[in-house]
């Protein structure tokens, strides 16, 4: 598995559960789990976006 697809199948966990959080919250958005597992996604997708510009460079 590349470096892009492990990336894209973590960024992918990583939306399913953040999707299942607000389910069970009842959409409470401002909920710490929910805002603690939105910013690793937005990690998560920032380091693919870094990946995919670093590989469109080369």
């Amino acid at each position: 598995m590349t470096e892009i697809e492990y990336l894209l199948d973590d960024i992918e966990k990583l939306r399913k559960t953040l999707n299942d959080l607000i389910a069970e919250k009842g959409s409470n958005l401002q909920d710490p789990e929910i805002i603690a597992a939105s910013q690793v996604l937005n990690a998560a997708i920032t380091k693919y976006t870094e990946v995919i510009s670093k590989n469109v460079n080369e």
